[in-house]
């Protein structure tokens, strides 16, 4: 894991994104955020589980599914299978030590 503050998430709503092996957050301070950095490390080990670009691939066609459903942004973007796993599991830091591999599976809908 690398974690890089980047001025390009600057003018963005998002605090951070994981692009593997990167965690690119938009403040300096946010390296501290151990919520926000767990979130990134669970999608870092979903990326891992799908050989990355399978992960990629996965997420845009689900969230364009999801937005094409429910014609809002935001909603699509927090029904995400990921997201949904990541926002449930952000705040247990022992999550990651326990989860069992395809865990996002259980957060489709």
């Amino acid at each position: 894991m690398i974690v890089i503050c980047q001025r390009l998430l600057k003018n963005t709503k998002i605090s951070g994104i994981t692009l593997f092996p990167f965690i690119i957050l938009r403040k300096p301070e946010y390296r501290h955020d151990p919520i926000l950095i767990n979130h990134e490390k669970i999608h870092l080990r979903q990326q891992l589980e799908l050989l990355i670009i399978f992960f990629y691939l996965w997420y845009v066609m689900e969230y364009y599914y999801r937005l094409f459903k429910l014609k809002n942004r935001d909603l699509a973007y927090r029904s995400i299978s990921f997201e949904r796993e990541a926002y449930a599991m952000e705040a247990n830091p022992d999550y990651l030590e326990n989860r069992k591999h395809w865990s996002f599976w259980k957060y489709i809908k």
